[in-house]
């Protein structure tokens, strides 16, 4: 699923033997606590990711900016075989997701929704792709904020086995008619 995407944005297959270091400061940084991965060790990150690459139903990216740094973490997997097996009646053309956004020092206002922007696009571009599906923590009301803004609606409150989360849904309709697709955000960080 390597995408170029009209904001500069390139999406390439996470590689378990060269990205885990990457990965590993991403995923146990503090602000990515809802990775829930705060205590894990490189061999534990490349366990987890080496078992997402080989799974046939979920799929991990890495996001890189225009000047071709990494910039975030994707997954997307088919939920009807992955994660939400069971807590919802799941549709053809249902794709999961998940992104992270690699923490900075130095955050540029706009780069998250741009990279949310290039997520959906990267995903709506597979013409089979009907809904986009996501779970995300009850608590965290920044992705939330995220979700709205990307067209994304809150079908109900579930319980997954990690988490109190809101099972949340984005046609690609809505997605064309969010404000994501209506701003321009920045791309440079």
């Amino acid at each position: 699923m390597t995408a170029p995407d009209p904001l500069g944005f390139t999406v390439r297959p996470l590689d378990p033997l060269t990205d885990i270091p990457l990965v590993h400061r991403w995923v146990t940084h503090p602000k990515s606590a809802f990775w829930q991965m705060p205590d894990f060790g490189p061999e534990d990150v490349a366990r987890a990711y080496t078992a997402i690459t080989e799974h046939p139903d979920h799929h991990a990216f890495i996001g890189h900016d225009p000047s071709g740094e990494p910039v975030f973490l994707m997954e997307s997997y088919d939920p009807a075989r992955v994660e939400l097996v069971g807590l919802y009646d799941a549709r053809p053309g249902d794709v999961g997701m998940h992104f992270l956004v690699a923490p900075t020092d130095t955050p540029v206002h706009g780069f998250t929704r741009a990279v949310i922007t290039a997520v959906l696009r990267t995903l709506f571009a597979d013409p089979a792709t009907e809904r986009i599906v996501v779970e995300p923590d009850v608590r965290n009301t920044a992705v939330q904020a995220l979700n709205t803004y990307a067209g994304f609606s809150i079908a109900e409150r579930i319980r997954t086995p990690e988490k109190e989360a809101f099972l949340s849904f984005c046609t690609r309709e809505a997605f064309e008619h969010s404000a994501a697709m209506a701003d321009r955000p920045a791309v440079g960080r």
